[in-house]
């Protein structure tokens, strides 16, 4: 168990970062490549400083809880969408566990919240899950398109929420529990890149390409802040 756990918290986690942070990054300029010359390219490089303001504008504002029309228009899975995200993404980062082993394995200290906190968002972001799982499920427009795919994606990128929370709290068969964290986490990072998990990097490439959009093309830079989003 000792060996598992020092092959999962040093060359494996290595593996999957370089695997994460590469996969992304090609994804990202391949999404580049792919735009048609004529139809989507041709006016953002004369016009890239004008753009470049609508693609920022695009982005901070999709990022916003209720920043835009289309997440105040479903405010519950708006709420379920940003504690879920918050808790994938930005919550692994502050866990103390966490910070161990980036001393570790990187040589720097991360700040990190105190253990009630980390729990308190850890079942938050679970809940925010279950609120995009209801939502899958209930909306016929959203079940109609979605696959086992997209429901097998969401179960692994909860797992780790859900087996972290049940190690820190030291349930029965904490080793497994701890071990199936690692595990899970790991392969969620190794798998974005090939899934949809990429949107992780493609939904900056988006926003940012309809951002340009929006500000060249559109008139959008005589809009102001009255964009349609």
């Amino acid at each position: 168990m000792r060996d598992l756990y020092m092959f999962l918290t040093g060359p494996g986690l290595i593996v999957a970062l370089l695997v994460f942070f590469g996969g992304l990054a090609a994804r990202a300029l391949l999404y580049v490549q792919g735009l048609d010359w004529k139809l989507d390219r041709v006016a953002y490089i004369p016009h890239f400083k004008q753009g470049l303001k609508g693609a920022a504008q695009s982005i901070y504002r999709w990022l916003i809880p209720f920043g835009t029309h289309g997440w105040r228009k479903s405010p519950f899975f708006t709420v379920g969408f940003f504690a879920f995200h918050f808790g994938v993404i930005v919550l692994p980062l502050l866990v103390a566990g966490h910070a161990v082993i980036a001393e570790n394995l990187l040589g720097f200290w991360l700040p990190h919240l105190p253990p009630a906190a980390a729990d308190f968002f850890t079942l938050c972001a679970i809940g925010g899950a279950g609120l995009i799982l209801a939502r899958r499920i209930a909306l016929p427009e959203v079940r109609h398109l979605s696959t086992w795919r997209d429901y097998a994606v969401l179960g692994l990128a909860t797992l780790p929420l859900l087996s972290g929370f049940l190690a820190a709290r030291h349930f029965p068969g904490y080793d497994y529990w701890l071990l199936l964290h690692m595990v899970s986490a790991e392969a969620l990072l190794i798998l974005a890149p090939f899934t949809k998990l990429s949107h992780i990097a493609l939904f900056f490439m988006s926003r940012a390409q309809l951002g340009m959009d929006y500000s060249i093309k559109r008139g959008g830079d005589y809009r102001g802040t009255s964009f349609p989003w």
